[in-house]
C-alpha cells in the first residue's frame, strides 16, 4: 500500500491515498449483539451506496419520487465520504506501508508528520464517535415513521466510519512498518503553493497525470485552502 505524503506548506504535510482496485467487502460478524448488528447493517449500507452510485448513471424513464431523490442524495454523499476515508480504513489490514514523499526531504523528516497526522485523526474520530453514537441511538425513535429512516442511515454510516478510521489510525501508528520512497514529482506540489491559482492548477494536474492519481487535484485544492484558512 502506497501512502503519498503531500506538502501543503514549508514544513506541513498531509497523507493521501487513492484506491486503485475495487475495495474488498467489509467482514461481517456473527448476528449476535447490538454492535454486531450495527456493523452488519453498516456493511450493507456501504454496498447499497456503491450500487446506488452505479445505478444513477443508468437511470431512464419517469422521474424518481422525492423520497427516492433524497435517498439517492444520501447514498451519493456516503459514497463520496467512503472515498475520503479509504486511507484509514485500508490501514487496518496493512503490516507494511510505503510512504511516498517529496525527494527534497528525507523519510526520517516526514515520519514524525505521519505519526502526528494519524494521532490527530484518531482523536478527531474518537470524539465524533461519541457524538454520532448518541445520534444513532436517538434516531431509533423515528423507526415508527413509515419509509426509510434516512437519519438512522446517516448516523449509522458516521458511527461505522469513525470506528473503522480509529482502528486504521491505531494500526498505522503502532503496528505498521513504514518504508520511505522519494518521489520527485511531489516536489512540484511544494512549488505550486507559490504560484497563482490558474498556474497552480495546471501544475497539480501535471503531477496528477504523472503519478496516475485522478483525484489529487481536488484533494490538493481542498487541503491547501483549509491550511491557508488556519
Amino acid at each position: 500500500m502506497d501512502v503519498f505524503v503531500i506538502p501543503v506548506g514549508a514544513d506541513q504535510y498531509v497523507l493521501y491515498y487513492e484506491q486503485t482496485t475495487e475495495p474488498e467487502p467489509e467482514d461481517e460478524p456473527e448476528p449476535s449483539g447490538i454492535f454486531a448488528r450495527w456493523q452488519r447493517r453498516f456493511s450493507e449500507l456501504l454496498r447499497a451506496a456503491e450500487e446506488n452510485r452505479h445505478e444513477r448513471h443508468d437511470q431512464t424513464g419517469t422521474p424518481p419520487s422525492w423520497t427516492r431523490r433524497i435517498q439517492d442524495q444520501m447514498m451519493s454523499w456516503i459514497a463520496k465520504r467512503v472515498t475520503e476515508q479509504r486511507l484509514l480504513w485500508n490501514l487496518r489490514k496493512q503490516d507494511h506501508v510505503v510512504a511516498v514523499h517529496p525527494s527534497d526531504t528525507t523519510f526520517d523528516a516526514v515520519m514524525p508528520h505521519i505519526h502526528r497526522a494519524l494521532q490527530r485523526d484518531y482523536e478527531r474520530h474518537r470524539n465524533w464517535l461519541i457524538v454520532d453514537t448518541i445520534g444513532l441511538i436517538a434516531s431509533g425513535l423515528l423507526a415508527i415513521v413509515p419509509g426509510p429512516n434516512l437519519l438512522a442511515y446517516y448516523f449509522l454510516f458516521r458511527v461505522g466510519g469513525h470506528w473503522l478510521s480509529m482502528r486504521g489510525a491505531t494500526q498505522g501508528r503502532r503496528r505498521v512498518e513504514w518504508e520511505g520512497r522519494p518521489c520527485e514529482p511531489l516536489n512540484e506540489l511544494r512549488e505550486a503553493l507559490r504560484l497563482p491559482r490558474r498556474e497552480r492548477h495546471g501544475c497539480v494536474q501535471r503531477v496528477s497525470s504523472t503519478l496516475h492519481l485522478r483525484n489529487l487535484p481536488t484533494f490538493f485544492e481542498r487541503v491547501t485552502a483549509k491550511s491557508a484558512a488556519q
